[in-house]
Parts: structure tokens; C-alpha cells; sequence
């Protein structure tokens, strides 16, 4: 069986009210896309909203696995695993990149490494408008499949 991976972004500042929408979608994509592994950074609203959302979804579907995608690396810090996740995630060669873009470069990697992308991108400018259009042209090429959450 083929795994099938789910990536979030979106902007710091989503609104709660996006929840729903959010629940629905990451049901839809265990349930007819057979996705089972999620992951998810920890910068801004949207993460937490996708988190809680997920940890949510896998009282339902305990075989789905939540992973913590980590743009900083601390090699001298302890670090401890949020409770709901499974595990984490630090992409090959992040050390080498600047602090400044280590969060966008991680989020790069996972669309290079997703099968799908939930988003919530609600704005013409910005870091999360540049990764949608970089998935966008990825999702053109049949690479990834990409749904944004946004109503406008």
C-alpha cells in the first residue's frame, strides 16, 4: 500500500472560522484519498486550527499519523513532542539554510513531498502566496493536488 501524505499552510492569522471547512477536508482526504499521514508545522493560527483538527479526526481514524514538521533545529536543546503527534519531521540540509527562511524552505520541502496540500491562503501578497503559487505550478505538472480553504 502506498502512503499518502498531507501537508498544511496557511497564514498566521486564520480566522476560527475556518474549522468546519477544515474538519470536512481532512476527513474527505482519509476517507476517498486514502491519505494517512498528515503533517504540520507550529508557527500561526492555521497550524494550530490543522493540529487540532487532526487530532480530532484521529480519535475516528487511529491509523492516521500526525507528524510535526520542525524548520529550526536546536541540537543542544531538549525537545519534547506536543501531545497528538506522532512524530516529527526535520528536512535533509536545514541546517545549512539561514534562520530567516528556514520556515519557508521547510515548507517547500513538504510540497516537494506531498501528494496533497490543504491551505488557507486568503491573500494576493505574502510568504503563504508564494508557497500556493509554487504548488500550484506543481499541482499543473500533476505533482501534488492543492485545495484552499479560502471563501472568498
Amino acid at each position: 500500500m502506498t502512503v499518502k501524505t498531507c501537508f498544511f499552510i496557511g497564514h498566521r492569522d486564520a480566522p476560527e472560522s475556518i474549522y468546519d471547512r477544515l474538519l470536512i477536508s481532512v476527513e474527505r482526504h482519509i476517507v476517498e484519498y486514502g491519505v494517512t499521514d498528515f503533517v504540520v508545522g507550529q508557527y500561526g493560527s492555521f497550524d494550530r486550527l490543522s493540529t487540532r483538527a487532526l487530532i480530532q479526526v484521529k480519535q475516528r481514524h487511529p491509523e492516521v499519523k500526525l507528524t510535526l514538521l520542525l524548520a529550526y533545529y536546536y541540537p543542544l536543546k531538549p525537545f519534547e513532542l506536543p501531545q497528538g503527534y506522532d512524530g516529527s519531521l526535520y528536512p535533509e540540509g536545514m541546517e545549512r539554510v539561514p534562520r530567516r527562511a528556514a520556515i519557508i524552505r521547510a515548507n517547500q520541502y513538504m510540497i516537494r513531498h506531498s501528494d496533497y496540500l490543504i491551505a488557507y491562503d486568503a491573500r494576493k501578497i505574502g510568504n503563504t502566496r508564494k508557497l500556493m503559487n509554487y504548488a500550484q505550478r506543481r499541482e499543473e505538472k500533476g505533482l501534488i493536488c492543492v485545495e484552499n480553504l479560502y471563501v472568498a
